[in-house]
C-alpha cells in the first residue's frame, strides 16, 4: 500500500520520517513528498563494483558551487525563495531555514551528476520508499534515478541527475527535483544496515 499525504505528513510529525525539510506545503505531494537538491557533484574518477563490495570503490565527486551572480537574498525567516518563486509561509507551516541565506544557481552541461539532498529520511521497519523523476524536469530533458530506500534507512539521499538536453539545465538552490513514495510492507526484523547508513 502507498501512503497518502495525510498519512505521510502524520509520520513526519509524530515519528519524524522526514526532516530537515524546507516546506511542507510545498513538499508534500497527493501520494509522496518532494526532495529538494542541497548539493551537486560532478564525477572525476571510475568507481568498482564487486560482489561481496569488499573492493568497491567509490569514486571521488567534485562539488559544483552554485553562481550567485543573481542570487536571491532571503529577507527574513518567513520567506524563502525556491524553484524561481518567492512564497510567504502560513503561519502554522514547518520551517526549516536554510543553511545558506544566499540562494545561487547551478548551471549543468550535459551529463551524469550526483545530487545530495537536503531532507533526512528516517524509515521504520515497515515501510520502504522509491523515488521517481518530477514531470517538470523530465519536461526540461533531464531525469533522475534512484536507488530503493530500505526500511531501516537513516540518512541524507544521494541519486544520479541525468541531463540529456543539449543546452543543459539551471537549477536553483533547494529545487524540488524528484518525488518520493512510501510503500508499507510487513515489518523486518532486521533493517538496513549499509555503508550510507547515518550520513548526513
Amino acid at each position: 500500500m502507498i501512503l497518502n499525504r495525510e498519512e505521510i505528513l502524520n509520520l513526519i510529525k509524530e515519528k519524524n520520517l522526514i526532516t530537515n525539510y524546507i516546506n511542507l506545503d510545498f513538499q508534500l505531494t497527493p501520494n509522496g513528498f518532494d526532495l529538494t537538491v542541497e548539493k551537486i557533484f560532478a564525477f572525476k574518477e571510475k568507481g568498482a563494483l564487486d560482489f561481496s563490495n569488499k573492493e568497491r570503490v567509490l569514486p571521488v565527486g567534485k562539488e559544483i558551487l552554485p553562481k550567485c551572480r543573481s542570487c536571491t537574498q532571503l529577507r527574513d525567516s518567513n520567506t524563502l525563495s525556491a524553484d524561481g518563486e518567492s512564497f510567504e509561509l502560513a503561519e502554522d507551516s514547518e520551517f526549516v531555514e536554510p543553511k545558506s541565506r544566499t540562494i545561487g544557481w547551478w548551471i549543468l552541461k550535459k551529463g551524469s551528476y550526483k545530487v545530495l539532498t537536503n531532507e533526512i529520511i528516517n524509515l521504520p521497519y515497515n515501510l520502504v520508499a522509491l523515488a521517481f523523476s518530477r514531470t517538470s524536469l523530465l519536461r526540461m530533458g533531464c531525469f533522475t534515478q534512484h536507488g530503493v530506500w530500505d526500511a531501516g534507512f537513516q540518512g541524507k539521499s544521494e541519486f544520479i541527475l541525468v541531463v540529456e538536453n543539449p543546452y543543459g539545465i539551471k537549477i536553483k538552490q533547494n529545487a524540488r527535483l524528484a518525488q518520493l513514495i512510501f510503500i508499507k510492507i510487513k515489518e523486518t526484523k532486521q533493517g538496513y544496515k549499509g555503508l550510507y547508513q547515518g550520513k548526513i
